[in-house]
């Protein structure tokens, strides 16, 4: 379970909604987090599921983690990957994967 940097980040990123099944159709959602590549964002509700990235909490200011994305390509990339056209493997999927892969 990640820890977020406040207790309002944390509530509205675990939003669940007893209308809405999917964030991006509830109007009361507004941050998403990915755990795969770390990143936050703000739900752009216009009907699909965009988010703008954000690096600051709107709550409490602190600055957010940085984004993984470029080290999960990397990673794919050196397991001979395709994540366009290969499965990837589970651990990838969620962030789990950060856990097992040393930077280098």
């Amino acid at each position: 379970m990640i820890e977020h940097c406040c207790h309002e980040m944390a509530h509205q990123v675990d939003r669940r909604c007893e209308t809405h099944a999917d964030a991006f159709a509830c109007p009361d959602a507004l941050v998403r987090f990915g755990p795969r590549f770390q990143e936050y964002g703000l739900i752009v509700h216009d009907g699909g599921t965009a988010t703008v990235r954000i690096a600051f909490c709107p709550w409490c200011g602190q600055r957010l983690p940085e984004s993984q994305r470029d080290r999960w390509f990397d990673e794919m990339e050196a397991r001979g990957i395709d994540p366009w056209e290969d499965e990837v493997p589970p651990e990838f999927e969620d962030g789990r994967w950060l856990s097992t892969v040393t930077e280098g």
